[in-house]
C-alpha cells in the first residue's frame, strides 16, 4: 500500500488566531495528494472526508438525509483546528493525523501512526485502540458482544444456517460505539456502501483499522460521552424508528410450510384453545401462486380476505413474505414482470440486457430500487394484498439472494441506475449498490404502504439492510440454528442491533434450522419473551416448533412467559414511543443505563436490560446445570417475579452487588431496579383485547423514583397529531417505606383504556392505606397474581397521594 507520509503523532500547527466560522465552514487541509475536510453538523458530530483529486466528496448519501448533512453547529477555526461547543478536532498539516478531543483535552478518538492509505480505489484508516476501550455495534455480526479483537467484512449475503464465527451476514452497518475511553463513549460511522471492513486489533495490536475497496471516504465522529447519547446522535443522523403498531410487540407464530388457509387458522384456533396470547401468524412463500410475489396461491387460500377476517375475530393478524425478486415470466400475464419489462425497472446485465438469474420463482428479474420510479412502482404493487387485509409485509431474500452460483449473489459488474439522496443521475455496478439494495427494498415497500394505508402504521420486516435501514423496517437475525450457541449468540446480535439503531429487532426463537430440543425451546422462550420482536420460526424441513409441540409441561412454562410479556406490554409499548424519540434502544446492554457496569467479572452472555428498569439475568451457558454469579449494578434491586429486594450489596467499594444463581428449566432471573415505577395489565390474548380491569403501576421503593406512562391507539397515525397521553409519576421514600405517590398532569388528549389505576407497592414496608383527594384507601388483592395494591381512579391531573404507614 501507498500511504501518506509519517510524522509525529501531534505535530503542532503555527499559531493562527481563533476566528468565528461563517455557516458553511470547512476546516480543509491538504497534504500529500490527498484533502481532509473536517465539518461539524452539530456540536456534538462532525463529519470527516477525504479526497485524493482536491475536489469536495459528492454531498450524497442513503443512510443521512439531505437536511441533516446541510445542517451546521457553530464553530471556530484556529489554524488546523476546529471547535465546537464540546469537541475540537484537529488535523496535522504534514500527515492528515486526525483528533478529536474534550475541551479538558481529553481524547475521543485519535488517529495513529500511518493514518490513511490508499490501494488503488481504496483506502484504509487507522485509528488508536486504547487498552481500555471495547467495542459495540456493526448491527447484527455473529461472535461476542465487544467486537475488540474481531475483523468483520460489510458485505450483505445469504448465510443459511451460519455459525457464531461466520462473517459477513446479512447486514452491513458499518458503525461502531467505543466505549470506555478517556472520553467516554463515542461513535464512528463510514457512510461507504461498498464492501468494507473493521478490524479491532485482530491483524495488528493496538490499531482501530477500518476501510473499503472503492467508494467515497466519508466518516462520521460522534461524541458522547456518555453511549446513550451516542446512539441518540447516531440515530439523528441516519434516523429513528418509527412508532410501530401495538400488536408487533406481541407472541408471533410463523413457519414456512404453513401450505393453506385451513392449516393457518388451525394454527389460530390451536393459541386460542391453549390460551397462548398471540397478534400475527406469519405467512411465508407457501400462500403464493408458484412462489411468485405479489400473487396467491388460490387453490390452497381461495379467498385470503376472508382468511383474514376470521383470524381477525380471534384477534390475529396475517403478515405475508414479498419476496423482490420477480418471475420472469413472458406472455403468462403476470403483471408485475409485464409491467416492469414496460417501463424499464430492472436491474441491467453491462451489455445493456436485463439481468436474470434464479431464486424461489425460477427465472427472475430484480427491480433497480435506486431509482424513484421502481421504488414508487414497487411500492403500488402491494395495493392487492392491503386491500385483503394483510397486516404487515416481510421483505427476505433482499441481500439480494441468488441460487446457483458460488457468490450467492448477482454478479458485481450488472447495472444499477441512481437518482434522489443526493446523487447525480448517473448508473452504478452492483459492487456499489449491494449493500443498500436491502435497505432500498424496505424502503420501497414502506413507503409504498404508507401510501396505501396513510392513516395506518406500516410494519415491514426485513433481512438485508443498511445504515439508516430502521427507518423502513424491523430486522431479525436470518437463518438461525437450533443451539444453545445460537440462543446465547441472539442475545449478542440483538444488542448490537439496537446499538446501531434497529430497535425493533429479534431471532427466531428456537432456530431456524434443525429443530430444537424441548428444554432449548423453552429457554428460547424465556430470553425472547424480554426482546423487541418475538416470532417463532422455523424452516420446513425442521421439526415442528409451535409452543404446544413438546407436551404440557413445555407448554405451561412457555405459556407463562408469553403471558408475562402481555402483561408487561403498558412497560414495552412505552419504550417503543421513547425510542421513536430518542432513539434508546428497546433492549439494552446493561452498561447502556449503567456504564459501571463495564467492568463487573460476572459473565454476561445472556444478560441485558429492557429498557432502564428491568435486567434479565440468563444463564452464560443456558445448557448447563451450575450456578453462576450475577451482577447487578448499585442502587438496589428486587426480584421481578416476588416483587422481594434483593438483600445484596455491594462490598468493598464495587460498583456491583454479586449474587448466584441457581438454573433451572422453569425460571430466569429478571430484576427491578429499585425507584422504578413499572406500568403493567391484565392478561389478554392479543393486543386487539382491552384489557379489562386497572392498570397496575407496580412501585419499587428507592433512590430516584419515578416511571411514566404512555398509550394511543395502537395502530394509526394520528398520535402524531396529539392523540396520545403521557404522563410521568413519581414516587417519594423515607425511612418508613412510600411517602407519597405523585402524578403529573398528562400531555396530549388521547383517552386510555384504563379507568382505574392499582397501586402495588413492593418490599417490607407497604402503606396500610392511602389518601387521594381527601379519601382513605385500603389495600385489596390486585390482577392475575392477587398482589395488594390501593385501588383508586384514573388521574388525568396533577395530583399528590400520601402514603400512611402501619
Amino acid at each position: 500500500m501507498a500511504g501518506l507520509a509519517t510524522t509525529p503523532a501531534h505535530a503542532a500547527p503555527a499559531p493562527v488566531a481563533a476566528t468565528a466560522a461563517p455557516a458553511d465552514a470547512v476546516l480543509s487541509v491538504r497534504a500529500n495528494g490527498a484533502t481532509m475536510r473536517v465539518t461539524a453538523i452539530s456540536e456534538a458530530i462532525v463529519r470527516v472526508t477525504i479526497t485524493r483529486d482536491g475536489a469536495p466528496a459528492e454531498d450524497a448519501s442513503w443512510a443521512v438525509p439531505a437536511d441533516v448533512r446541510s445542517a451546521r453547529a457553530p464553530a471556530q477555526i484556529a489554524g488546523t483546528t476546529l471547535t465546537t461547543a464540546q469537541l475540537r478536532a484537529t488535523i496535522d498539516p504534514v500527515t492528515l493525523h486526525l483528533r478529536v478531543e474534550d475541551h479538558d483535552g481529553r481524547t475521543i478518538v485519535d488517529d495513529t501512526a500511518n493514518p490513511i492509505s490508499f490501494d488503488r480505489d481504496g483506502f484504509t484508516l487507522r485509528k488508536a485502540m486504547p487498552q481500555a476501550e471495547h467495542y459495540f455495534g456493526l448491527g447484527d455480526k455473529t461472535g461476542d458482544m465487544d467486537r475488540r479483537g474481531g475483523s468483520f467484512v460489510n458485505w450483505n449475503t445469504d448465510a443459511f444456517g451460519y455459525q457464531s464465527s461466520t462473517d459477513p451476514i446479512y447486514k452491513a452497518i458499518p458503525f461502531f460505539i467505543g466505549v470506555g475511553g478517556a472520553g467516554g463513549s463515542y461513535g464512528v460511522f463510514l457512510d461507504n456502501t461498498w464492501r468494507s471492513w473493521f478490524d479491532f486489533g485482530h491483524r495488528e495490536e493496538g490499531v482501530l483499522a477500518f476501510g473499503s475497496v472503492a467508494g467515497p471516504i466519508t466518516y462520521y465522529v460522534i461524541a458522547g460521552p456518555t453511549t446513550r447519547d451516542v446512539v441518540r446522535r447516531y440515530t439523528d443522523l441516519t434516523g429513528k424508528s418509527p412508532l410501530m403498531p401495538r400488536w408487533v410487540l406481541g407472541y408471533q407464530q410463523s413457519r414456512w410450510g404453513y401450505k393453506t388457509a385451513d392449516q393457518v387458522m388451525d394454527i389460530a384456533y390451536h393459541l386460542r384453545a391453549d390460551k397462548i396470547p398471540a397478534d400475527v401468524i406469519w405467512m411465508d412463500i407457501d400462500y403464493q401462486d408458484r412462489n411468485r410475489p405479489f400473487t396467491v396461491d388460490t387453490k390452497a387460500f381461495p379467498d385470503l380476505a376472508k382468511l383474514t377476517a376470521r383470524a381477525g375475530d380471534l384477534g390475529i393478524k396475517l403478515v405475508s413474505i414479498v419476496d423482490l425478486h420477480i418471475a420472469a415470466a413472458p406472455a403468462q400475464g403476470y403483471a408485475p414482470y409485464d409491467q416492469g419489462m414496460a417501463a424499464n425497472h430492472f436491474v441491467h446485465n453491462p451489455d445493456g440486457s436485463v439481468y436474470v438469474a434464479p431464486v424461489w420463482p425460477g427465472p427472475a428479474v430484480f427491480p433497480d430500487f435506486t431509482t424513484t420510479a421502481t421504488r414508487t412502482w414497487f411500492g403500488a404493487q402491494f395495493k392487492s394484498l392491503a386491500g385483503m387485509g394483510i397486516a404487515g409485509f416481510w421483505n427476505d431474500m433482499n441481500e439480494p439472494a441468488v441460487f446457483e452460483t458460488p457468490t450467492k449473489t448477482m454478479p458485481i459488474d450488472t447495472v444499477h441506475r441512481i437518482d434522489g439522496d443526493g446523487f447525480a443521475p448517473r448508473t452504478a455496478t452492483h459492487a456499489e449498490i449491494h449493500n443498500v439494495y436491502g435497505m432500498e427494498n424496505t424502503r420501497a415497500t414502506y413507503d409504498g404502504v404508507r401510501l396505501l394505508r396513510p392513516d395506518e402504521r406500516a410494519f415491514v420486516l426485513t433481512r438485508a439492510s443498511y445504515a439508516g435501514g430502521q427507518k423502513y423496517a424491523a430486522t431479525w437475525t436470518g437463518d438461525n440454528s437450533s443451539s444453545w450457541d445460537h440462543l446465547k449468540l441472539s442475545v449478542s446480535q440483538l444488542v448490537n442491533l439496537g446499538l446501531s439503531g434497529f430497535a425493533y429487532s429479534g431471532s427466531d426463537v428456537g432456530g431456524f434450522t434443525g429443530g430444537p430440543a424441548p428444554e432449548l425451546l423453552t429457554k428460547w422462550f424465556e430470553i425472547a419473551a424480554f426482546t423487541p420482536f418475538f416470532r417463532d420460526h422455523a424452516a420446513n424441513d425442521a421439526p415442528r416448533a409451535e409452543p404446544w409441540i413438546d407436551g404440557e409441561d413445555q407448554l405451561a412454562i412457555r405459556r407463562r412467559f408469553v403471558e408475562a410479556r402481555y402483561r408487561l406490554l403498558p412497560y414495552l409499548y412505552n419504550l417503543a414511543a421513547h425510542n421513536a424519540q430518542t432513539g434508546d434502544p428497546i433492549m439494552r446492554p446493561v452498561f447502556y443505563d449503567y456504564p459501571a457496569a463495564l467492568s463487573a467479572p460476572c459473565k454476561t452472555a445472556l444478560t441485558f436490560t429492557l429498557g432502564d428498569k428491568l435486567l434479565i439475568a440468563g444463564n452464560p451457558r443456558p445448557d448447563s446445570p451450575q450456578a453462576y454469579d450475577i451482577c447487578l449494578p448499585a442502587g438496589g434491586w428486587y426480584d421481578y417475579w416476588t416483587g422481594e429486594r434483593v438483600t445484596a450489596e455491594p462490598i468493598g467499594g464495587r460498583t456491583y452487588a454479586q449474587i448466584k444463581a441457581t438454573p433451572r428449566l422453569d425460571t430466569l432471573p429478571v430484576y427491578v431496579r429499585a425507584g422504578a415505577i413499572v406500568p403493567r395489565q391484565p392478561l389478554v390474548q392479543s393486543t386487539a383485547q382491552v384489557p379489562t380491569g386497572p392498570l397496575e403501576l407496580h412501585i419499587y421503593p428507592g433512590g430516584t423514583c419515578a416511571g411514566e406512562l404512555y398509550d394511543d391507539d395502537g395502530h394509526s397515525m394520528q398520535f402524531t397529531g396529539g392523540a396520545f397521553v403521557r404522563q410521568t409519576v413519581r414516587c417519594t421514600t423515607g425511612a418508613n417505606g412510600v411517602q407519597s405517590i405523585s402524578f403529573d398532569a398528562r400531555q396530549g388528549r388521547f383517552k386510555p383504556w384504563w379507568k382505574a389505576i392499582a397501586l402495588v407497592i413492593h418490599g417490607t414496608q407497604t402503606p396500610a392505606t392511602i389518601r387521594v383527594n381527601g379519601k382513605t384507601i385500603t389495600p385489596t388483592p390486585v390482577g392475575d397474581d392477587r398482589a395488594p395494591g390501593f385501588v383508586i381512579p384514573d388521574q388525568p391531573a396533577a395530583v399528590t397521594i400520601t402514603a400512611m404507614p402501619g
